[in-house]
């Protein structure tokens, strides 16, 4: 993942202009994000940190801890569980990463709208789909309830130990993501994996 810095400018007419910085202007960035992606939307500068310049062993630690959670795991699988958990978590970076990510991975538009209400739509996941769905939400919000048994019970039917170990890993890392992504105000539609 490349992180890169966009930052917002205002012209002497006072017109905001957004501007991408490359990976060798970010070097020497204060950090944060300013566009969003959307033509003719622009956000104010970000003054927060940029977490890969600033924990640059934390952040490829991190990454390596995604690599390996999602080692062996469906790649459809791994994006469902990515967008439900940013979902919960109200992360519109990650939701409009792993949204784009699964279609270029040729998931429908019809499964990626029906994930957030995947329990009225059970018909389009499968049932280990369900299962990791359901401890997603779980983990997620664990501080709610814990991991109700009979969750963890059903993911336990659907994989077996080192697949449910990875399926885990994947949850705590999504939303270790989410919480970097909403800390640091990253913008949706500026992802810097490019």
């Amino acid at each position: 993942m490349v992180m890169t810095t966009n930052t917002t400018h205002t012209t002497t007419a006072g017109t905001a202009v957004a501007h991408t910085a490359g990976p060798a202007e970010t070097a020497g960035a204060a950090g944060g994000t300013g566009v969003t992606g959307v033509p003719g939307a622009v956000m104010a500068e970000n003054t927060r940190l940029d977490f890969a310049k600033s924990a640059p062993k934390v952040f490829r630690s991190l990454i390596g801890f995604d690599a390996a959670a999602r080692e062996g795991l469906d790649p459809a699988l791994v994006e469902l569980v990515q967008i439900r958990a940013s979902h919960l978590n109200h992360c519109a970076y990650c939701l409009h990463m792993h949204t784009n990510d699964a279609r270029r991975a040729g998931e429908s538009e019809d499964r990626l709208h029906m994930v957030a209400v995947w329990r009225e739509a059970r018909h389009f996941f499968t049932p280990r789909e369900q299962a990791a769905l359901a401890l997603t939400e779980a983990v997620t919000r664990v501080a709610d309830a814990g991991v109700p048994d009979d969750v963890y019970a059903q993911a336990a039917a659907h994989f077996d130990d080192q697949e449910l170990a990875r399926v885990l890993a994947l949850i705590l890392t999504i939303n270790t993501w989410n919480r970097v992504a909403l800390s640091t105000a990253k913008v949706a539609g500026t992802d810097e994996r490019r």
